[in-house]
């Protein structure tokens, strides 16, 4: 039966409420632990939070719902879940590094529910990274809202008092190589001819026995490719020669590919019809031979015919095709290949609401933000936001939902917006949004900066559970500094010896 927590402690197990953390400590790890011992301690959010812990159920191994929490393995539980998932991102780390502290740190042991001594149970890497893997983002929102309602609590925020929100957006970068077309097709044909030599591999079939060498071969154009350059000289001859050997370079790497594509979609046809092997088994040789098809078209289009491709038919990535290519005008940062997310911050530096941005700008979703910021916290009356976020009709939506926006105009500035953004409260306000940058900051800096999780949902499990973590760590840094000033209050001032 899988739980939880274990309700019972055991002989040398220290209640989770009784960890001693040290108060001197300016590790992020005792933040990220206060958190989570708040979280335990209090019963009514205890209750709230293992209720929807109770939801994280693996699927079935024959795709038919969820698996039954009554019966099989009992699995790892719920809270030990939530505890690695937090210190994951919490401390930026990779699973090598939180299996060795889920292993050997004792403090951390003893929030997973450990004892000190005859306890020797140890987490296997893989057993981590399936169980982390069963957070869902909209598990990871619900939680989210009871972390940051602890938070206003701890802070003792009034209960009549209402929040002021800043959003902006950032990029979190997937972990994908620089793309060009041709490394792009390589990418494709290599991953083509590897699947197809798995899947005869396991049926004793030899007909890509020799795959290792026909990668080497395909990898000698690709590399000479990558080393020709275009022609710089001033004589017209020396120009078109080098342009003419480029094409030919280009047409030699382009007829292996279609080759190698053509070979191993008759090989699918064959693994399919003659040996019975279903669909779902071919869903990824399916996606890289239709990745390279499309790879090679616009390579001819390209090089031969001199087309521009338009940007809307390219691919960034052929493992990450959520990749966007996204050029914010930073100094010295031309493009980041990733997607971008926006975040909604309280006065409080609690993250209220974030939302991933798939192919939309933000001026696109100014409105839903806040929207979606006013559902899960009814108490936000006012946003400051950046140029970014303007559209004529996103002032007069959003000046119905709250009562102060601080939205700038772009552009020319007329008499009336000039009388609007020269007004005291708007400068001072406006000001303040920048704020804002130092919970991009802290996101960046505590995991949010790239995202090694594959797919489109593991980068959305992956930035909510980051957002978890900041306010969690946040929570912990208000309540350890609250009795850090509880603790000076009682030792009383300091008097100098006479």
């Amino acid at each position: 039966m899988r739980t939880v927590i274990q309700p019972q402690l055991k002989f040398g197990e220290t209640d989770i409420a009784a960890i001693v953390l040290d108060p001197k400590s300016r590790d992020d790890i005792p933040q990220l632990l206060r958190g989570l011992q708040y979280i335990y301690t209090e019963v009514s959010l205890r209750q709230r939070v293992f209720a929807i812990l109770e939801e994280m159920i693996p699927d079935r191994a024959n795709g038919q719902g969820k698996a039954n929490r009554q019966t099989g393995r009992p699995g790892m539980e719920q809270w030990k879940i939530r505890v690695l998932g937090v210190l994951r991102l919490g401390l930026d780390a990779d699973y090598d590094r939180i299996q060795e502290l889920a292993n050997q740190h004792k403090t951390i042991r003893q929030m997973l529910g450990h004892s000190d001594w005859l306890d020797e149970q140890e987490y296997e890497l893989q057993t981590i990274r399936d169980n982390v893997s069963l957070f869902t983002p909209e598990l990871l929102d619900r939680i989210n809202q009871e972390v940051v309602n602890a938070g206003h609590f701890a802070v003792k925020k009034n209960a009549e008092e209402s929040l002021k929100a800043r959003a902006d957006s950032f990029v979190v970068k997937t972990h994908v190589h620089f793309p060009t077309d041709t490394n792009l097709l390589w990418d494709a044909i290599r991953k083509a001819i590897q699947t197809c030599a798995a899947l005869c591999d396991t049926l004793d079939l030899t007909e890509w026995r020799q795959s290792a060498y026909h990668l080497r071969c395909f990898k000698k154009s690709y590399r000479l490719i990558q080393k020709l350059k275009h022609s710089t000289s001033q004589d017209e001859a020396k120009r078109q020669a080098k342009q003419a050997q480029i094409e030919t370079a280009y047409q030699t790497y382009l007829d292996q590919a279609e080759a190698y594509q053509q070979r191993a979609h008759a090989t699918r046809q064959r693994l399919n019809q003659a040996h019975g092997l279903p669909t779902p088994m071919l869903a990824d040789l399916d996606a890289y031979l239709a990745h390279a098809e499309r790879q090679i078209d616009q390579i001819r289009r390209r090089v031969p015919r001199g087309e521009t491709i338009p940007h809307g038919e390219k691919v960034f990535s052929i493992f990450q095709p959520h990749t966007e290519w996204i050029s914010k005008g930073k100094a010295g940062v031309p493009v980041e290949l990733g997607l971008r997310v926006a975040v909604v911050e309280d006065q409080h530096r609690f993250i209220l609401h974030h939302q991933v941005m798939e192919k939309t700008t933000d001026d696109q979703i100014a409105v839903s933000l806040v929207e979606h910021s006013q559902t899960r916290f009814p108490a936000v009356t006012a946003i400051r936001l950046d140029k970014g976020f303007h559209s004529p009709s996103n002032q007069v939506e959003l000046k119905q939902h709250l009562e102060n926006v601080i939205l700038p105009k772009k552009g020319r500035l007329s008499e009336a917006d000039k009388v609007r953004e020269s007004d005291p409260t708007f400068v001072r306000l406006r000001r303040q949004h920048s704020a804002v940058e130092s919970a991009i900051n802290a996101l960046g800096v505590h995991g949010l900066d790239k995202c090694p999780d594959h797919g489109i949902d593991g980068f959305k499990r992956y930035v909510a559970l980051a957002v978890v973590a900041r306010n969690i760590q946040r929570l912990g840094a208000v309540l350890r500094e609250q009795e850090q000033q509880a603790a000076n209050r009682r030792r009383g001032p300091y008097k100098k010896a006479a």
